[in-house]
């Protein structure tokens, strides 16, 4: 079965960091293109970052320079790393492939004093 399945969120203060994962199973994870996305309340969901199976990186203007993707083909997993997080980060954050529906379940994000 396809499993993506986020953890490292959680509360955090503005100008704080978290590193978020995603360990996959069920497809050959060195093969797609995955991608971060997130939700806030009352807001659509929004794309964050991208990385191609060549390793190539984008991002939403909005956490350029303070977020960054990564990739670890060995270990099936997928990361981002968020530095100087700010008030307006806070959502639930999953992780997709790039060219097909397979989500998870998401993990919450929280900036607040």
């Amino acid at each position: 079965q396809v499993q993506l399945v986020e953890s490292g969120g959680g509360l955090v203060q503005p100008g704080g960091s978290l590193r978020l994962s995603c360990a996959v199973s069920g497809f050959t994870f060195s093969n797609y293109a995955m991608t971060w996305y997130r939700q806030a309340p009352g807001k659509e969901r929004e794309l964050v970052a991208s990385i191609t199976t060549g390793g190539i990186t984008d991002y939403v203007d909005s956490v350029k320079g303070r977020f960054t993707i990564s990739r670890d083909n060995a270990k099936n997993t997928l990361y981002l790393q968020m530095n100087n997080l700010k008030h307006e980060d806070t959502a639930v954050y999953y992780c997709k492939t790039l060219t097909r529906p397979y989500w998870g379940p998401g993990t919450q994000v929280t900036v607040s004093l």
